[in-house]
């Protein structure tokens, strides 16, 4: 790297929201060749910067330089011209178009005024070959998992000529495997020079790939660290500002057991390739980690037993009684709630207010012809808004402006509304910050406390074995077993999860 002149620098940056300052005067500067990553709290200030670099907010003062010459960017399409791209987490590609129609788009070789339907695919497999990507450019990218999809988002961002490319959560729906061809590419690319800004609430991830690290505060900066200079419990010190003692988990309840007569108890479920045989049981105030790698069955099963998808095989029975979940309205009848992974399309409404989200399913659950009256929603959205510490407490704001920890907060409330006997939480904490982790687990432990009959699923296997009484371990759509989790050190799980089948097979042979 060359310390003498940064490649991208930011000095003063001011952005306004009204007469509020997101950031205040916050400095950034990124060299040629390093992965830098942005940390702090959700509305830290972070996804400002960006928009500022990226010129999609423009800044009230200061100055923004790239290869040491000053810039000012009306539009994105101005920092792209000036070897600014993104990719954000939620990929804006088109599914159902090729791979070379989404590399080129907006962009397409023309000859003789028309679309050189060869040159374009030519240029495709040129850029992915070049990143080591081996995929048929006239693929339907729909058709390919995640992680290409993503990969082909970053081929599209750097077949212009880039000077930064700035990935924006690239991990969050990704297994190890994918992870670590993902970061082939990114140090591929850095041997190029090119300067990536990586955002991620990932800490293992962070430490593992980036050079340095700017931390921001309450949209102040912190402070700009070497990260092997930095320990990660200071990191999270200098994110949040307070001391990690003060965000212990709570401890789990004594008297939780593996229970003869659980109340949620699930036996040889099948539902379509996800899911084949699975067993399950979850006690009466009991937290039940889930851990898998991406494509166990995870999400599946949360999604049998709660009536979301009905089952091919198997029966699920409630306090010792079997019931038919095969519909989320029976489900939610006998006590149990789903809140999906993917808060952004199947969770938060965004439009509609804090209010409106919170009592949603109960309205649902009432049916058209009993309405809730609006004095009484705003009755209950406002205390579930203060039992939950819900920011801004304010029941008219689009729930879509909230952070992601406060929109976490705003589906439990709606999910809580409905008097749950056991709830199913997949990926309750997936993006976001650290303080607001804490938050969500040491809720969980609460509920638990309270009687509540939960499910935890969580790609973080250290998250699952802080917050899970016991782990259900995933292989294959299987639960192969259950665990207490002081019996588990996150090596030990990895092992489990991670461990062929062929393997597992060979040791049970070899144990009988």
């Amino acid at each position: 790297m060359d310390e003498a002149r940064p490649l991208l620098e930011l000095t003063g940056a001011t952005v306004l929201f009204g007469a509020d300052a997101a950031i205040d005067g916050v400095d950034f500067r990124m060299f040629p060749g390093e992965v830098h990553s942005l940390m702090g709290e959700n509305g830290a200030g972070k996804s400002t910067l960006i928009k500022a670099i990226t010129g999609a907010l423009p800044l009230a003062e200061g100055q923004l330089r790239i290869g040491g010459e000053a810039v000012r960017f009306a539009t994105p399409y101005d920092a792209q011209r000036a070897g600014i791209s993104t990719v954000y987490q939620e990929i804006d590609l088109l599914p159902n178009v090729s791979v070379a129609e989404n590399i080129a788009l907006g962009r397409e070789p023309r000859r003789f005024g028309v679309i050189d339907w060869r040159r374009m695919r030519a240029d495709a497999h040129a850029v992915l070959a070049d990143l080591g990507i081996d995929i048929d450019p006239a693929s339907i990218l729909g058709t390919h998992s995640l992680a290409v999809q993503q990969l082909v988002a970053i081929a599209r961002a750097i077949s212009v000529d880039v000077k930064v490319l700035v990935l924006d959560e690239p991990t969050s729906s990704l297994d190890l495997d994918e992870v670590a061809e993902l970061f082939r590419v990114i140090r591929e690319l850095q041997q190029r020079g090119v300067a990536i800004l990586f955002v991620s609430h990932f800490l293992d991830q962070v430490y593992e790939i980036c050079d340095r690290v700017t931390v921001l505060r309450n949209g102040k900066l912190v402070g700009e660290y070497l990260t092997k200079q930095l320990l990660r419990i200071d990191l999270v010190q200098k994110m949040l500002g307070r001391s990690v003692q003060d965000l212990r988990t709570r401890p789990a309840p004594e008297g939780i057991e593996s229970a003869a007569t659980p109340f949620l108890s699930a036996r040889d479920i099948s539902v379509g390739s996800g899911i084949a045989g699975a067993d399950v049981d979850l006690a009466e105030g009991e937290v039940l980690g889930l851990a898998g790698l991406l494509g166990s069955g995870r999400t599946e099963l949360a999604r049998a037993i709660t009536g979301v998808d009905r089952l091919d095989a198997g029966i699920i029975r409630i306090s010792g009684r079997d019931s038919d979940l095969g519909r989320v309205r029976r489900a939610i009848s006998l006590g149990v709630v789903y809140s999906s992974e993917n808060r952004r399309t199947e969770g938060i409404i965004s439009e509609l207010s804090v209010r409106e989200n919170i009592t949603l399913a109960l309205q649902a659950q009432r049916g058209v012809l009993r309405r809730i009256r609006p004095s009484r929603q705003r009755e209950l959205a406002a205390s579930w808004v203060e039992a939950l510490d819900i920011r801004p407490p304010d029941l008219d704001r689009p729930a879509g402006t909230l952070s992601g920890g406060n929109q976490q907060k705003l589906l439990l409330a709606r999910m809580l509304a409905l008097s749950p006997r056991v709830l199913v939480l997949d990926e309750p904490t997936r993006g976001i910050d650290v303080g607001a982790k804490v938050e969500i687990q040491n809720l969980v432990g609460e509920l638990a406390e309270n009687g509540l009959s939960v499910m935890f699923i969580s790609a973080e296997l250290e998250e699952v074995l802080r917050v899970g009484h016991r782990v259900a371990i995933l292989r294959n759509g299987r639960v192969i077993e259950t665990l207490p989790s002081e019996s588990l050190t996150v090596e030990s799980l990895m092992a489990m999860v991670a461990r062929p089948d062929d393997e597992a097979d060979g040791l049970e042979k070899s144990d009988s």
